[in-house]
């Protein structure tokens, strides 16, 4: 594996690291400064022997700052590159991503394997010379590098919401500039079906458009009354792509959904369903019942799919799905209840690995490999697949400790559809809360593995799916900067010791995606706030990457102008209110303005416990988020939300002495289409030594579902220390509803008493 010639890239060495002069993302394993500089050429003479696509690409991006011109009989040259020997075939895959940088002061000479460690070369060459060209001074340098994980990559759906080949080969290039090296291109789901096949015709020209699409926050279940498409790529549309990320060294990984996610196929060819339909691509965001039907005939199209697919694309890896399949339609259908029979399957999740299986066979006859979501683990892994674990850790835990390879895509830490700021200053989100210090604190080896388990880990990939994301503006908002954290944790220079650090590097390439005219998300700039526990109550603390001192706060809820109060510590929060603030830089308002309002009540910063721990994607301040002063917006799951997937909430409140109440409140959300399902039942407990409790409250079903989840109630005239409720999870998702016979979640917001 890769990892195995780093070692000696992290020996001590007697180097000035340059660490904090280079603006580079990734950053390199191993930078050494020496004495003197390279005078960048007004003509920048290159050799004749340099490869040349890669050494186009380099006189393309950095044409509006040189002048190039092939090296003359005599000239002195100023970029040489050296191919090195490998010897072994063995060695040369080990270090085939490897590259040697050394500038002079008379030259710059590349060294590398292959092409591919040229042209990463040629990315840090790129950011060098942009950083130095108003000086037009280069320190003299000496650079060897080469990435800790092979698979590194971004993910982009295309289903939800379409983009054009232009815009596709953009988002490579962004890929090829922070040295990722994997697109996967999600190309089929229920909203829509975007590569032509040719021997189905009716996919595209009935599943690449839907009636009209979801907007808004999916609670507000409202539609634009749009029809949508027809969009896809043609056959030639993908070549051209393909060819153009190849050129770039980035191999793009196609998939196609099964046995879920195929409503846009369905709606097409119902006669691949285990009921008649009719069918449409769905016009909602979410999970849907009616899937593929595992018959031959579903096979024989599959596979003719899969044929076309694998002769547009060349990648070793070809992504299957594989996730989110409802069983519901498989319970109900007599022909998967004889195939269950027949080859002897638990249940319908080993129909799911049966449907794998086979699909991998087939897959494997063509000299190719499977990888999907970690469903796939269902019932069994298929013998030679590979898993992209998403709903955390697990999946490739499981998968390494098996001996299968593993792209480790966790929610938590690598879906760039969550929120990267404050939500009430951020366009519409999925949910969640993914700042960029949270991506690049993110390690892909899980602790849980040992040494050799963790050579199964390929690499570390993000993915954006796009239900809320309607331009490539959006797009480009999304990913920057957290792209440059996804980049340098896959590179494995990720060190969240020095984030501050690093987050300096990412401002300064900000210059460049000024130049390139990128929508980057600044949510760097702006004010972030963390409640903290604080003399018995709670305190709001305030922060930005710049100068705190530029802060202004106002707590009557006006907006903070040069001349309102300057931060200086932890704002005390006595008594509900709502807080703004905002950056301010000589005079000039610099940030957006972020709002927090706090609802205080007597449980508010107290002492307070959880049995079973959320989901990590819903995790955002632990169990003290139930006690932070904030109430839940319902139309956004990041940051104030706990969410527990298949768990129950069991809380215990220390309130630090004996406290009179008569009321208890609480929320959850309700969000069907997201898995998400009222509370069934709650109860409420209190005790003096927090070993015998006693039952003061029970809260049914109907109870809830009547009051929309928005729990109030009065419990009589209370006096206690220690206070506990429990909240029952929904459970199993029943028939008929997105998700049926999965875990549901459980949102849960603040736990007060007045």
């Amino acid at each position: 594996m890769i990892r195995t010639f780093l070692a000696f890239f992290i020996l001590i060495s007697n180097v000035i690291l340059a660490q904090n002069t280079l603006n580079l993302i990734p950053y390199p394993q191993k930078v050494q400064t020496l004495q003197g500089e390279f005078a960048i050429p007004d003509i920048f003479i290159l050799s004749g022997e340099l490869p040349k696509e890669e050494t186009e690409y380099f006189k393309k991006r950095t044409g509006s700052q040189l002048e190039f011109q092939y090296a003359q009989k005599g000239e002195d040259i100023h970029l040489i590159h050296s191919v090195i020997p490998p010897v072994s075939a063995a060695d040369a895959e080990e270090k085939k991503e490897y590259y040697a940088l050394e500038i002079s002061p008379k030259q710059i000479h590349i060294k590398s394997y292959t092409r591919q460690g040229y042209f990463l070369a040629l990315q840090t060459l790129i950011q060098i010379i942009d950083q130095y060209k108003d000086t037009k001074k280069i320190p003299v340098m000496k650079i060897e590098d080469q990435p800790k994980f092979a698979w590194r990559g971004m993910h982009l759906d295309v289903c939800r919401h379409f983009f054009t080949v232009d815009e596709v080969k953009q988002y490579i290039d962004y890929l090829a500039m922070y040295k990722l090296n994997t697109f996967h291109w999600h190309l089929t789901d229920d909203q829509g079906w975007r590569i032509e096949i040719k021997k189905y015709p009716k996919l595209t020209q009935i599943g690449s458009k839907r009636k009209e699409s979801m907007i808004g926050a999916y609670v507000d279940n409202t539609f634009d009354g749009k029809p949508y498409g027809p969009y896809f790529y043609t056959q030639e549309d993908i070549k051209d792509v393909v060819k153009y990320a190849h050129e770039r060294h980035i191999t793009v990984v196609p998939e196609i959904e099964m046995p879920g996610h195929a409503l846009a196929a369905l709606a097409a060819y119902p006669e691949l369903a285990c009921t008649k339909g009719p069918f449409e691509p769905a016009t909602k965001w979410g999970v849907f019942d009616d899937v593929f039907c595992p018959k031959d005939e579903t096979f024989t199209f599959l596979e003719n799919v899969l044929d076309e697919v694998m002769q547009l694309f060349p990648s070793k890896y070809i992504h299957i799905g594989g996730d989110e399949c409802p069983k519901t339609r498989w319970k109900e259908c007599t022909h998967c209840q004889e195939l269950i029979k027949k080859n002897n399957l638990k249940d319908e999740h080993g129909l799911q690995s049966y449907f794998i299986h086979r699909i991998e066979k087939y897959v494997n006859s063509k000299g190719r490999k499977i990888i999907g979501w970690d469903e796939i683990l269902e019932g069994g892994l298929a013998p030679n697949a590979a898993v992209m674990s998403w709903t955390g850790v697990n999946g490739g835990i499981e998968a390494a400790k098996s001996k299968h390879f593993a792209v480790m895509t966790p929610g938590a830490y690598c879906y760039f559809d969550h929120y990267q700021g404050d939500p009430q200053s951020e366009p519409n989100a999925f949910g969640g809360f993914t700042p960029l210090d949270k991506v690049y604190a993110y390690n892909p080896i899980p602790s849980e593995l040992n040494a050799e388990q963790a050579q199964y880990i390929m690499g570390v990939q993000a993915n954006l799916w796009t239900e809320y994301i309607l331009d490539f503006k959006h797009v480009q908002y999304m990913i920057f900067p957290r792209l440059m954290a996804l980049s340098e944790v896959g590179w494995g220079t990720s060190d969240p010791k020095k984030y501050k650090e690093f987050e300096n590097r990412v401002i300064s390439q900000f210059k460049v995606l000024d130049n390139m005219q990128v929508n980057y998300a600044k949510s760097i700039y702006n004010i972030i706030g963390k409640v903290v526990p604080a003399n018995n109550g709670i305190a709001y603390e305030l922060s930005t990457s710049q100068n705190s001192k530029g802060i202004r706060y106002t707590l009557d809820g006006t907006n903070p102008t040069i001349n309102s109060k300057t931060y200086q510590n932890a704002v005390q929060i006595p008594n509900s209110l709502t807080i703004k603030s905002a950056y301010f830089e000589e005079g000039q308002l610099k940030s957006a303005v972020s709002a927090q309002e706090f609802t205080v009540s007597k449980t508010t910063g107290k002492n307070i416990t959880l049995e079973q721990q959320p989901n990590e994607n819903y995790s955002f301040g632990g169990a003290f988020t139930l006690v932070d002063g904030i109430i839940g917006n319902v139309k956004q799951l990041g940051k104030t939300w706990l969410g527990f997937q298949g768990k129950d909430v069991l809380a215990t409140i220390d309130l630090g002495k004996k406290t009179a109440f008569t009321e208890v409140y609480f929320n959850t959300l309700e969000n069907k289409g997201s898995w998400i399902h009222l509370a069934k039942s709650a109860k409420i407990f209190i005790s003096d030594d927090n070993t015998n409790f006693k039952l003061i409250k029970e809260i049914g079903t109907a109870e809830i579902q009547d009051a929309h989840g928005k729990i109030k109630v009065n419990v009589g005239t209370q006096n206690a220390k220690y206070l506990k409720v429990t909240i029952e999870n929904a459970g199993i998702i029943p028939a008929g509803n997105p998700g049926a016979d999965s875990k549901a979640w459980l949102f849960v917001d603040e736990i007060g008493i007045n």
